[in-house]
């Protein structure tokens, strides 16, 4: 028996964490321990790079609570344009930033926000998911998360920029990720490799951030808990507000 890569067996650690009874948090970690099991000289590029980016303070001035959101008009992945002011007409807004469907840790984030997507909608909230893909990739991530929600593709990576998201890749976890079968080249249509560090908002109505999850670990995403926490307590805050 032929035996695996390292990309097939992270493979079969995210699914298999996809099917644990267990938090967010938790199975990002397991997937983690994975990685940091199967390759320690991986898992070791991995921590350089996230506390290059943590002492660049990559990040730390994204828009906060209380910041009204800045618009976008991104396309989804079939192409039709989406913008955020069309999304809030219908409610608050959750924007979750993903590195893209190659990102064990955004697959299993976009599989959380799928599941808890009826209960999100019963707060009168949807989500929406901005990656640095094209579409056909896109698509991939929505198809794999089994998700309703539109994915969208900040190509020119403007939007992650303004919202002081974007970082460079650079060259040494450029050849760690390209040893994993990693392709930025052909997932974004360009060489630029540069990322979004993943980034949850969840926006009201009047387009003012509720609460936000910014943190360059991409190991690490809000939780769905503290998710449908803030939509709740801007669902009772409306409800009080019309009586």
């Amino acid at each position: 028996m032929t035996e695996k890569t390292f990309a097939e067996n992270i493979e079969a650690a995210t699914e298999e964490a996809r099917r644990m009874d267990a938090p967010l948090s938790v199975r990002l970690q397991a997937v983690a321990d994975k990685v940091r099991a199967l390759s320690p000289a991986f898992a070791d590029v991995i921590e350089r790079l996230i506390g290059r980016l943590a002492d660049n303070g990559v990040g730390v001035t994204a828009p906060r609570p209380g910041d009204p959101m800045p618009p976008f008009l991104l396309p989804d992945e079939t192409g039709r344009l989406v913008s955020l002011p069309s999304l809030l007409e219908k409610g608050p807004v959750v924007v979750s930033f993903n590195r893209g469907h190659w990102c064990p840790y955004c697959r299993l984030n976009m599989d959380a926000l799928a599941r808890a997507e009826t209960e999100i909608a019963s707060l009168g909230a949807q989500v929406v998911a901005i990656s640095p893909e094209i579409s056909a990739w896109a698509a991939e991530l929505k198809i794999d998360a089994k998700a309703a929600f539109h994915i969208l593709s900040d190509l020119d990576k403007g939007y992650a920029l303004e919202l002081n998201l974007l970082f460079w890749v650079g060259d040494e976890a450029r050849r760690a990720m390209s040893s994993a079968d990693v392709d930025l080249d052909r997932f974004q249509g360009n060489d630029a490799w540069m990322l979004p560090i993943p980034a949850t908002f969840v926006i009201g109505v009047d387009g003012v951030i509720l609460s936000r999850y910014v943190d360059p670990d991409f190991r690490r995403r809000m939780e769905i808990e503290d998710l449908i926490g803030a939509l709740r307590t801007d669902a009772k805050r409306r409800a009080d507000q019309a009586r």
